[in-house]
C-alpha cells in the first residue's frame, strides 16, 4: 500500500514537470511567433519607408523635368499649387516655389522689411527696428542705422560677435542678427530666399504669407481673405493673362525662373511616408550638364 502511495505520488510529481514543461514551452513557442511577427512588421515598415523616401526623390527629378518643359503652357507652376503622381504605388505630392516669389535678405529694403517683421511682431517701433538690424548686418560700414545695431550694440547684450557686413551668406545666418529668437526665425524662414536677387518678391510666385507682406506694406488694409482669392485666381488662370490685386495692380500667371524650392511627399497606403525639401537651381540643358544643382536639401517622415 505504502509503495502504491510512493509511486502515484512519483506519478504526481512527473506530470507536474510535464505540464509546466508544456506551459514553458507554449511560452517560449509564443514569445517567438510574436517576435517574429514583429520583426516582420518593422522589416516591412522599414522597406515601405526607404521606397517612399526614393518616391519622393524620384517626384523632385519629376518636378525639374517638368519645370523645364520647352512650352509654356505645358510647364508646370512654381507658385506652390500641388502635383499629384504615383510612382511605385506611392501617392506623391509635389509643391514648387520659385525663389523669386520670397522676400530677399539682401536686397530687400526698409520697407518691405518692416512689413515682414510687423506681420509677424505687431508692434511698428520693434519691426523697423529688427529691418535696420538686418540691413546693418550687410551693409559694409560700423554705423548703425537708426534703432539698428552694429558692434557696440552687439557687445552691449553680451554678445562676443557683431554684424559681419557682409551680404547674408545662408537664410540660416539671419538667427545670429540681434532680437531674433529661434521661435521667431521659424516663422520668417519659409519666407525668405537670398537668391531671388530683387528687392521685392515677385507676387506671380508669392505665397499668401509673402503676398500680405507686400500688399500691406504701404498700410493697405488687405484682408487674408482677398489674398486667398488672389491665390485661388492665379493657380487656375492661364499663362500670360493679367491677375488683378487688391491694391489695383496687376501680375501675369505662369512664366518660370531658374531657382525653386521644391517639396515632394510620398505616402504608402499602409502610413509609411517620405519627404524632402530641396532649393534646387535648375541647368542649362546643355549635355553633360547636370540639370539642376542643390543649394539647400532637407529630408525626414512627413507630418
Amino acid at each position: 500500500m505504502t509503495q502504491l502511495r510512493s509511486s502515484n505520488s512519483r506519478s504526481g510529481v512527473v506530470l507536474l514537470m510535464v505540464l509546466w514543461t508544456l506551459i514553458l514551452l507554449t511560452i517560449l513557442v509564443s514569445s517567438y511567433v510574436q517576435s517574429s511577427s514583429t520583426e516582420g512588421l518593422q522589416a516591412r515598415h522599414l522597406l515601405n519607408t526607404t521606397r517612399a523616401r526614393y518616391a519622393a526623390e524620384a517626384g523632385l527629378h519629376r518636378a525639374v523635368f517638368e519645370l523645364g518643359q520647352p512650352v509654356l503652357e505645358l510647364r508646370w507652376k512654381g507658385d506652390g499649387r500641388p502635383y499629384d503622381i504615383v510612382v511605385d504605388g506611392a501617392k506623391v505630392t509635389i509643391e514648387m516655389i520659385d525663389e523669386s516669389g520670397k522676400i530677399d535678405l539682401n536686397q530687400s529694403d526698409a520697407r518691405i522689411l518692416t512689413s515682414l517683421f510687423r506681420e509677424l511682431l505687431g508692434e511698428q517701433k520693434l519691426a523697423e527696428a529688427m529691418a535696420a538690424r538686418v540691413m546693418d548686418w550687410r551693409d559694409p560700414d560700423d554705423s548703425p542705422l537708426p534703432n539698428g545695431a552694429e558692434k557696440a550694440e552687439y557687445a552691449a547684450e553680451g554678445l562676443n560677435y557683431g554684424p559681419r557686413n557682409q551680404l547674408f551668406a545662408t537664410v540660416g545666418e539671419l538667427q545670429q542678427v540681434l532680437g531674433m529668437s529661434y521661435e521667431l526665425f521659424l516663422q520668417i524662414e519659409p519666407m525668405l530666399s537670398i537668391t531671388s536677387g530683387t528687392s521685392q518678391p515677385n507676387l506671380a510666385y508669392a505665397q499668401a504669407d509673402v503676398l500680405g507682406v507686400v500688399l500691406r506694406a504701404d498700410g493697405a488694409p488687405v484682408s487674408q481673405e482677398q489674398i486667398d482669392a488672389v491665390i485661388q485666381v492665379r493657380q487656375t488662370t492661364p499663362s500670360g493673362v493679367p491677375i488683378p490685386l487688391p491694391n489695383g495692380a496687376t501680375i501675369l500667371a505662369g512664366g518660370a525662373g531658374s531657382t525653386y524650392t521644391i517639396r515632394s511627399r510620398a505616402e504608402f497606403e499602409g502610413g509609411a511616408n517620405g519627404y524632402l525639401e530641396a532649393t534646387v537651381q535648375l541647368g542649362s540643358g546643355t549635355v553633360g550638364l547636370r540639370p539642376f544643382r542643390v543649394a539647400r536639401w532637407r529630408e525626414g517622415r512627413s507630418n
